[in-house]
């Protein structure tokens, strides 16, 4: 009895870890201060405050960012890293 209890109380806790994924999503809006290449980060004026993110290989709308310094970007990110930056 006391293995099958062991077995579903380790099986129940492996589940809910596993589910156990953040989700959080920041948005910011502002202008597009700097892009840096070499450190694969931008820098945003969002209110009056310099906010930084870091681009990923998987950020969505990073190749044209060069265009965009000094234009109103929406730049959508998790824990820091950008998910998708586009023009508004």
């Amino acid at each position: 009895m006391k293995y099958i209890l062991t077995l579903a109380a380790a099986f129940a806790l492996t589940l809910g870890t596993s589910f156990a994924g953040c989700g959080k999503i920041d948005t910011d809006k502002g202008k597009l201060k700097a892009v840096n290449a070499e450190k694969k980060q931008i820098t945003i004026d969002v209110d009056g405050k310099d906010v930084t993110r870091t681009l990923t290989p998987s950020s969505k709308g990073a190749d044209e960012l060069d265009k965009l310094v000094g234009k109103k970007i929406v730049v959508q990110s998790s824990h820091g890293k950008v998910e998708s930056v586009a023009k508004g």
